[in-house]
């Protein structure tokens, strides 16, 4: 008996060979666009595991070569904690990409099948994404030459519908370089802007950035948050490489756990308590990027050090109370609440606390019997 078996796939999810990162093609029916159109999403490593935590949205047009370079840095970053891990979508353009991106003779605002991309972006594709995925209220987009103008006409909306653009050697329409300094001061929300060009780029697209930047470097805010990058010998295509990284870098600065160089210059040099500093970083970065992490291990042990250095040791005491709530099963908050308790004049209670982490899981530097020699040691000092 012969059978038939007719096979409709609408999503394929290939794994890599490590099986860690996922990737998955689908096919969106916009009614917007009257057609079917290519997604490529993938998702953040622990994605399947920790199903309580949410993810920003990195959107990135000319996904037929620019995805693998965007999801290759977004894997990266946020393995090293560098950025928040995050959902990269990929829009297949191919050869429409002229006419998504196209725009009115007159008005130079989207026109036609511009227009409708222009739809089918922002009411179409970021709600299914919202949807369907587990997304945090932070979404960055990336576009090269004709796809970086396009961009920049979402930051005419109010509010705009992202928060980061990433402009690679953006081939801007006529009255875009004097419409985006008029528009941007008006602009209420946060925005990250990155806009990059190399020196062998396309010499009309280096100018047109050069003067950009000249435009946009002036406004500079606490709202507005400007980079700027050209690759020395980058050319137009080259300077992908090169910028994607940058421009991740910059954009999620505040979310890297406190380096050595934030901790000498930074850190080890305010005026106010480290603990609030601390605290400022965190509520920072769930402003901005709508996550509540927890406070990384290396950023208690960052600025415990620091306030130890200072003598700040009512900041010590309010960062170990922190510590024992966060990593209540580790040695981390005794350790330094007992550090307060011996450098403010209790060195019974100092005995007590390093005493009780004898059964708590070790971090770092700080170990169980690190925590044993220093109650030994107030013993022996003060005969208890």
């Amino acid at each position: 008996m012969k059978q038939i078996l007719t096979l409709v796939v609408t999503v394929l999810i290939v794994f890599t060979s490590f099986g860690q990162s996922k990737i998955i093609y689908e096919e969106f029916n916009s009614y917007k666009l009257d057609a079917p159109r290519r997604l490529k999403i993938q998702l953040p490593r622990d994605y399947e595991t920790n199903t309580d935590k949410v993810y920003p949205i990195v959107v990135v047009l000319d996904a037929n070569y620019l995805f693998e370079p965007v999801a290759g840095n977004v894997d990266y970053f946020g393995y090293w904690e560098d950025m928040p891990e995050s959902i990269v979508v990929g829009v297949m353009q191919g050869e429409s990409r002229y006419d998504d991106c196209s725009y009115d003779d007159t008005n130079f605002m989207p026109a036609d099948q511009g227009a409708d991309f222009f739809e089918f972006l922002g009411l179409e594709l970021i709600p299914y994404i919202d949807e369907n995925y587990r997304t945090a209220k932070f979404v960055i987009a990336v576009g090269h030459d004709f796809t970086a103008n396009f961009i920049n006409y979402y930051l005419f909306k109010d509010p705009p519908l992202f928060n980061g653009y990433i402009n690679l050697s953006p081939d801007l329409a006529p009255m875009m370089d004097e419409r985006l300094p008029q528009r941007i001061p008006s602009v209420e929300s946060k925005i990250f802007y990155y806009l990059a060009t190399g020196t062998d780029d396309i010499k009309d697209l280096m100018e047109i950035s050069e003067n950009l930047n000249k435009s946009l470097k002036p406004l500079e805010s606490d709202t507005f948050k400007y980079y700027y990058d050209n690759f020395e010998g980058a050319t137009h295509y080259s300077l992908v490489a090169r910028a994607i990284p940058s421009a991740m870098e910059k954009i999620f600065s505040v979310y890297r756990p406190i380096s050595k160089q934030e901790f000498t210059d930074v850190v080890m040099k305010l005026e106010t308590p480290v603990h609030t500093y601390l605290m400022d970083k965190y509520k920072t970065i769930e402003d901005l990027f709508g996550l509540t992490n927890p406070i990384r291990i290396n950023d208690f042990i960052a600025t415990a050090t620091a306030a130890e250095k200072k003598k700040q040791w009512e900041s010590l005491r309010e960062i170990a109370s922190l510590a024992q709530r966060q990593y209540p099963d580790t040695v981390l908050g005794d350790y330094y609440m007992a550090r307060f308790y011996e450098e403010t004049g209790e060195p019974k209670k100092a005995m007590r606390t390093f005493q009780g982490a004898f059964d708590k899981e070790e971090v770092d530097f700080i170990t169980v019997d690190l925590m044993l020699d220093k109650a030994d040691k107030i013993k022996e000092d003060f005969g208890y």
